[in-house]
């Protein structure tokens, strides 16, 4: 059973959480209708993505075998069948699709996107350079917009900007760990051969400065600051900016070979970051009043 969970990526339903972003955000968390409507999209997020994970193993399982941390993964080392891997993949693929089919054709529309999206990544797509992060982007913004169809909620164009950003943001450094590793001379994926040192982290640099002003206008938006009433709101400028610091810190300085996922469940200075912007948001969106 714990090389079946660890084939369907459990911890990794951390990215899905971004499917109740819209509901935070929208000041509609505590709407029970919305809140359970909002859950069984993140439910099916759950079934497409663990299937899109077992579906990348299954072709990135020679190449598994050769990664330091990789190889571990239970098709690379044989913990799984091949066989026994693209059955679960088939079973969770389809019941993500049968299930957002019965709660909304919106949903269906945007789990089909994500699973037909992420196949062509899967087999093609991720190794062309560039266009592969923004795969992964595209990849959370469908987490968002899963949130939305089963709701009423118009995200703000802010979050969605913010949101492609961060997931840039965080494909990028995980292209760092492995071009890491390709330099200590380990062989790993071909998709870091577009790809350098200097090149990433070149780029997270951008990425960060412009996430963070990105954030900085969205706390001083007329129509953001109509919504949260409250000069607290610039507060959370600190976390955000503390937060990007830290794990830039940990990328560059630490060398942190960890999946940016792994990095958020270790590192307590960042959860206890995170745990005061959520805080925060909470009290201003549904408890100042």
């Amino acid at each position: 059973m714990k090389s079946y969970l660890k084939l369907i990526r459990v911890e990794q339903y951390i990215k899905n959480l971004f499917v109740f972003a819209p509901l935070f955000f929208g000041s509609h968390f505590l709407i029970s209708k919305d809140f359970y409507m909002v859950s069984l999209a993140f439910f099916c997020f759950c079934l497409g993505a663990s299937s899109i994970y077992i579906l990348n193993d299954y072709y990135d399982i020679n190449e598994d075998k050769n990664h330091p941390e990789k190889c571990k993964r239970p098709l690379a080392s044989g913990k799984i069948s091949i066989v026994n891997g693209m059955i679960l993949m088939s079973v969770l693929g389809i019941l993500s699709l049968i299930i957002s089919f019965y709660i909304s054709i919106k949903l269906f529309t945007v789990i089909l996107i994500y699973l037909a999206l992420n196949f062509f990544y899967s087999k093609w797509l991720k190794h062309i350079a560039i266009l592969d992060i923004n795969i992964i982007a595209v990849g959370f913004l469908l987490r968002l917009i899963a949130g939305t169809v089963v709701t009423t909620i118009i995200p703000s164009i802010w979050i969605l900007l913010m949101t492609y950003l961060l997931a840039l943001f965080l494909g990028i450094s995980k292209r760092r760990t492995d071009v890491l590793y390709s330099k200590s001379g380990k062989d790993v994926r071909k998709n870091i051969e577009g790809y350098n040192l200097i090149f990433i982290d070149v780029v997270m640099g951008i990425i960060a400065a412009v996430l963070i002003v990105c954030y900085i206008f969205y706390c001083i938006s007329p129509e953001i600051q109509k919504n949260y009433d409250s000069n607290w709101l610039y507060v959370s400028i600190l976390f955000v900016f503390n937060g990007i610091l830290r794990y830039l810190k940990l990328t560059f300085v630490d060398q942190s070979t960890y999946s940016p996922t792994k990095v958020v469940l270790h590192d307590r200075f960042l959860q206890i970051i995170i745990l005061c912007w959520i805080l925060l948001m909470s009290y201003l969106l549904y408890f100042k009043n």
